[in-house]
């Protein structure tokens, strides 16, 4: 059962403010977790927490 909703590639673009072919190569490099379906992919908002956290300043 999903505990948070799935984000589309344009919602994540928007939220992090950057273009939606950022967004893509991100998922295609294996770097943000996304699902696939159809032709569409959807992202977690965990795993773009996760992705954040991983690219975060330390």
């Amino acid at each position: 059962m999903l505990r948070k909703p799935l984000m589309t590639v344009k919602e994540v673009s928007e939220m992090l403010k950057v273009k939606e072919t950022t967004v893509r190569t991100w998922i295609r490099e294996r770097k943000l977790r996304a699902i696939k379906f159809g032709k569409d992919w959807r992202v977690a908002v965990i795993d773009l927490e996760t992705f954040l956290n991983e690219h975060a300043n330390k």
